[in-house]
């Protein structure tokens, strides 16, 4: 029972239920890896994302790089374990062109 002058509230909502689960490891090397880069169209990685490539070309020489071009754009943000057909265009693709890493945005 609340004190006087204090009320509880009951959300007829109810709680979220998210399944949490564990981030995949930490690359010992981007030498050799395929890093897709995504884009959401914020801030200006059209600008940045060439950049960011070309250095990574020249630190890491066999990297492959898979432009935003190339890829779905992906706008929203999801819960854990929540997918919409945006996200999941973007996981195939993910998986079609090899992703061993992601850019995804930079800055902004």
């Amino acid at each position: 029972m609340a004190e006087e002058g204090k009320y509880e509230v009951v959300s007829p909502l109810g709680e979220r239920e998210i399944k949490w689960i564990n981030m995949a490891p930490r690359l010992d090397t981007l030498e050799g890896k395929t890093i897709c880069e995504i884009w959401n169209e914020s801030f200006k990685a059209n600008i940045t994302f060439p950049v960011i490539s070309e250095l990574l070309r020249k630190k890491y020489p066999g990297v492959k790089i898979v432009s935003y071009t190339d890829m779905p754009r992906h706008h929203m943000i999801e819960n854990p374990g929540v997918t919409n057909a945006e996200s999941e265009a973007l996981i195939a693709a993910l998986k079609e062109k090899g992703c061993d890493a992601v850019i995804s945005g930079n800055g902004g």
